[in-house]
């Protein structure tokens, strides 16, 4: 008998790479709620610039290839919306960000890479909570961010937008007891921000383009927006 296809594809994406690193498992809870969907929704357009699906059109804006859509239903709504017309990064992730959280949280778990599991509070009330899943890919991913920004390894493409992300969030302090929080990690984790990525980044010129934009729109918010 045939297994039922699976209602993702085999490979994560970036938004879910993040969302994953995000969570944090000791408490059940995600690191940076408050500017959670401005690096969820860059994370969406990163992938797209990695894909080539996305392009710059001069002053800060986006717009999609044309007749180049994503085969991953997490990142057609963003494609749609910039194929309308070329739009400004913090415009679009205002857009797009608030509604990843959920679709990408249930693809976390029907993944495996995070569990739900069901709770009762003062024995009346149910609910559920989150915990680490069966796959280990979240220890997998914060090895990767860790040999980048502790070791000095050159990271390959998708790595450096992960790390730089995860650094516009606001939330690597939290991740201190696997990654030192030092001043040669916060100054490669800018430099990641910047879009320095190495040697490999020269093909990738967009998606650094698109993740310095989404970089600063996320440091805007973070300033003026209470960190969870």
């Amino acid at each position: 008998m045939n297994a039922e296809p699976r209602p993702y594809p085999d490979t994560p994406t970036l938004v879910e790479d993040l969302l994953l690193l995000l969570f944090q498992p000791r408490s059940g809870t995600v690191a940076g709620e408050n500017t959670l969907f401005y690096v969820l929704g860059g994370a969406v357009l990163a992938d797209l610039a990695l894909g080539e699906h996305l392009t710059t059109t001069g002053r800060g804006r986006v717009s999609s290839v044309a007749g180049h859509p994503p085969s991953d239903g997490l990142l057609r709504p963003a494609w749609d919306y910039l194929a309308e017309k070329p739009r400004g990064v913090q415009t679009v992730l205002a857009a797009i960000g608030p509604a990843l959280r959920e679709p990408v949280l249930a693809r976390l778990i029907a993944r495996g890479d995070i569990d739900r599991e069901p709770r009762t509070v003062l024995g009346l009330f149910r609910t559920t909570a989150l915990r680490d899943g069966r796959t280990a890919r979240r220890a997998r991913l914060l090895a990767d961010v860790r040999q980048v920004l502790v070791d000095g390894v050159e990271p390959p493409v998708r790595v450096a937008a992960l790390t730089a992300l995860l650094s516009a969030s606001g939330t690597l302090p939290q991740f201190h007891r696997e990654i030192p929080w030092t001043a040669p990690v916060i100054s490669r984790a800018k430099e990641l921000e910047r879009g320095v990525w190495g040697a490999d980044a020269a093909a990738a010129a967009v998606a650094r383009t698109v993740t310095a934009a989404v970089v600063n729109s996320a440091i805007v918010a973070i300033t003026v927006l209470p960190r969870s």
